[in-house]
């Protein structure tokens, strides 16, 4: 409900919302039977690099979020499978052509020869499957899950020259009819994306549905990339396709190899060995395929950049032993990487409704505009392993000296991980801990005038019957980047001004966070966006 009170010339105009704000419990199956709201259409496509791996394992933890649509193997400088003939590939620059290494041409390059890891998630994820859906009842079948898995243009890294399964996949998601975006992450190298829009290229080039095809697939399809790991972004997609959204985040949590090394003290303690064993590694099937330090895990026999599951050695016993080590060894059981999260964190339905612009920002950071950031797959032949370490640790980008600090979401994701992993493994709902929901009762978006307050009110209920602290905060993420003042902000009452310098059609993003006193403590949002009228 909102009613607005014209105040007179000269005085500013109050804009009242209200949004009644209560903490109450929910029983158990009020909170499994919540309507689904549209759910992102997802397609993920990875390597089988370590940090793949583990962020499948999360990603399918929050598959009750998605509708995934395709599950891919694909190929990257770091990892390709050969045609099994014996045929021998090299690309100047990749991987095996840094630091000092002289191993390819070569008929494969880091790839099992019965290379499975998502098919081994997804069987993880339907031995846990029974304990998930007694939490969330939007998990998809392990079956459906199963449907999706394909092999796509995994032979050798940047090859487009042929269709493959997962191509055909998802070039039958990016033409049919279903509506909303399809997003398409790249957590290796892009060529089964890239083929799959050259097989519609070369169908529809000279015909006259071509326009209407290639403008449906510039407002539908979205690129999540982690970097362009095979170079056929920038040489066919960007090229051919530049109406394609291309998300690269910045500047939210670091999710990637090596996050303890430079880790704050508040997100510190969510990479010890400690806190992954407790909350991670021991908590069943999916669990035990969580890579961490010292595991005593290699993807792929004799690996030498695969150092990270040897225990009990120092960095330079590793390198006399011939491992490439480019970033330093951590304690045993610790954090090892999750560095595709952040193209599948916006996604999540945790009320900061992230993925509706790349702009907006949520647990995976946020798209800006200006210089790229710092690209690991990009680095040149000669570079070493040390400067190969220095610009991963400074790939999640500080912000600029005059911004606003964006949130630090890295706590309240793990926290959110770390509950997601024991339902996989508690078959009571009693047992576990869940989020809190939060709602607005009015518009989600606003129209203000420089100098009016915007009175927000909002409801928190908790399925456990856990209690509830509410914060209102300001998410620097608005066209206006200017700090905006918040009364109020710890209670279930907000005023929020409108500074008198903002300009017709500038916005500022207002978020009502709800975090319970559960184990682990949970936390949602809701999402007012503000926008100044002329």
């Amino acid at each position: 409900m909102c009613s607005t009170t014209q105040a007179p010339k000269g005085h500013c105009l109050l804009l009242f919302i209200f949004l009644c704000v209560a903490v109450m419990p929910l029983n158990k199956l009020a909170a499994q039977t919540v309507a689904a709201q549209a759910k992102p259409r997802i397609i993920i496509t990875a390597d089988p690099e370590l940090d793949d791996n583990n962020s499948l394992i999360r990603l399918l933890l929050y598959s009750s979020d998605l509708k995934i649509e395709g599950l891919i193997y694909a190929s990257s400088q770091f990892h390709w499978k050969g045609d099994g003939k014996g045929t021998k590939w090299f690309v100047p620059g990749r991987e095996y052509d840094r630091f000092g290494l002289d191993l390819c041409p070569c008929e494969s390059w880091r790839w099992a020869e019965d290379e499975r890891f998502i098919h081994d998630i997804v069987e993880a994820y339907e031995k846990a499957y029974p304990n998930l859906k007694t939490h969330n009842g939007q998990y998809p079948s392990p079956d459906e899950l199963k449907s999706k898995i394909r092999y796509g243009n995994i032979e050798f890294d940047g090859d487009i020259s042929k269709d493959s399964p997962g191509s055909d996949l998802i070039r039958s998601l990016i033409i049919d009819n279903e509506p909303g975006q399809l997003y398409i992450t790249a957590w290796g190298g892009q060529s089964t994306i890239a083929r799959a829009l050259k097989s519609i290229e070369e169908q529809y080039q000279y015909t006259t549905e071509w326009d209407k095809i290639k403008r449906k697939i510039g407002r539908k399809v979205v690129l999540l990339p982690s970097g362009d790991q095979d170079a056929t972004y920038s040489t066919y997609i960007k090229p051919n396709w530049p109406e394609i959204e291309y998300r690269q985040f910045r500047g939210g949590p670091n999710y990637g190899y090596g996050a303890q090394i430079r880790a704050s003290e508040e997100n510190a303690p969510y990479l010890t060995p400690a806190w992954m064993k407790e909350n991670v590694s021991d908590r069943g099937s999916l669990g035990a395929l969580y890579r961490v330090w010292g595991d005593g895990k290699q993807m792929v026999k004799g690996d030498v950049v695969d150092y990270f599951g040897i225990a009990g050695h120092t960095t330079e016993e590793l390198k006399k032993m011939g491992y490439v080590v480019w970033m330093p060894v951590q304690a045993k059981g610790s954090w090892l990487g999750e560095g595709d999260n952040h193209t599948f964190m916006n996604m999540l339905g945790n009320g900061l409704r992230a993925h509706e612009q790349g702009t907006w920002g949520g647990w995976g950071g946020k798209v800006e505009a200006g210089p790229a950031a710092a690209d690991i797959f990009t680095m040149p032949a000669d570079a070493s392993a040390d400067a190969m370490a220095d610009r991963m640790g400074s790939a999640n980008n500080e912000p600029k000296a005059e911004e606003l600090p964006y949130p630090n979401f890295f706590p309240q994701a793990q926290q959110d991980f770390a509950a997601r992993m024991q339902w996989a493994v508690t078959p009571r709902y009693a047992d576990a801990n869940h989020e809190p929901e939060v709602t607005i009762q009015g518009p989600l978006t606003v129209v203000a005038a420089p100098g009016q307050k915007v009175r927000l009110r909002g409801t928190a209920t908790d399925p456990d019957g856990n209690k509830v602290t509410l914060r209102w905060s300001q998410l620097p993420v608005g066209t206006y980047r200017g700090k905006v003042e918040i009364e109020q902000s710890g209670t279930s009452k907000a005023e929020v001004l409108a500074p008198d310098d903002v300009r017709p059609g500038q916005t500022i993003h207002v978020i009502l966070e709800a975090t319970d006193n559960g184990k682990p403590a949970l936390t949602r949002y809701q999402r007012v966006v503000i926008m100044i009228g002329g």
